[in-house]
């Protein structure tokens, strides 16, 4: 099955099962009758499992964000993982695997992707549940361990939000990492004040916005006035660890929740500060997501 649609109410949503359980698409009908997508909107390239889309949303696991060299160590054992960026490696597999539907109906679907085999020790059973109301999109998940043995685990969503010259991020956290070259981390440091974007500043910048934040307290809000579209972003208590990224001068933000920060899998620093949650055999982590949208003035 390429792709299928769901939709309740105001929202509908494109689901690409094949191309990484990729939620392709996201919009919402205001009051008015005008239809706002939510989410980035695909370009010309179609998404392949050779590089992961910019756009929509998917699922980072067993891992988010880097595992750098494509080592995975979590201070007790280490061992390789297949690479699939410069860095090594990045996301995890489920982003660039086929997904099965494994239920479907209009405003909800449920996805299944294991790993059986592989050069790594990794073996797993994740779902992913997408289910449409008429206050928004719920997606959840759940990955449990189906090795033999306990292995560190994570995972996350990135949702790709559009960015206007005028949008502004307002979100709160306790801490970061401190990042280097290639988003390698330092060490911690903790945020006066909730941090850069607590007051709800103009996100749009000249140059790179890279951040692993520590103690979210897992609501962020965009609001593009030139657009009337206001998105509210929710996670579980078991993604309070957002990255916040996007290049220099770009049409789209990302803020992820995940479970822990970037390059936990490999790097002692972010080990530190937000590590892989260990899972014995048979073991599950879940987690939740939420994008809700509000009409603003002036769009």
């Amino acid at each position: 099955m390429a792709s299928f649609d769901l939709s309740c109410g105001p929202y509908a949503a494109r689901i690409l099962p094949e191309q990484g359980g990729l939620i392709g698409a996201l919009s919402w009908r205001a009051a008015d009758g005008r239809l706002r997508q939510l989410l980035r909107r695909q370009g010309a390239l179609a998404p392949s499992f050779e590089d992961t889309a910019k756009f929509g949303s998917w699922a980072m696991l067993p891992f988010a964000n880097r595992a750098f060299d494509g080592v995975v160590d979590d201070g007790v054992r280490r061992f390789s993982v297949p690479g699939n960026d410069p860095a090594g490696a990045i996301h995890g597999f489920g982003c660039q695997a086929s997904w099965d539907v494994l239920d479907r109906s209009d405003g909800h679907t449920v996805l299944e992707h294991s790993r059986s085999a592989g050069p790594d020790p990794y073996r797993y059973r994740a779902r992913q549940t997408i289910s449409l109301d008429q206050d928004g999109m719920t997606v959840s998940m759940t990955v449990t361990n189906a090795a033999e043995t306990a292995l560190p685990f994570g995972f996350g969503f990135h949702p790709w939000f559009a960015c206007a010259a005028d949008t502004r991020l307002r979100m709160s956290a306790r801490g970061a990492l401190l990042l280097g070259p290639r988003y390698r981390a330092s060490g911690a440091v903790e945020l006066d004040a909730g941090g850069p974007y607590a007051q709800g500043d103009v996100f749009a910048k000249t140059q790179e916005t890279a951040w692993s934040f520590l103690g979210w307290d897992g609501v962020a809000r965009i609001e593009t006035p030139s657009a009337g579209l206001a998105i509210t972003l929710t996670a579980s208590e078991t993604l309070r660890c957002p990255v916040v990224w996007a290049p220099a001068g770009a049409d789209f933000l990302c803020v992820e929740p995940q479970s822990h920060a970037i390059g936990s899998p490999s790097e002692p620093a972010a080990r530190k500060a937000a590590p892989l949650t260990q899972l014995e055999p048979g073991a599950t982590l879940a987690g939740w997501m939420r994008i809700a949208a509000g009409a603003l003035e002036g769009g």
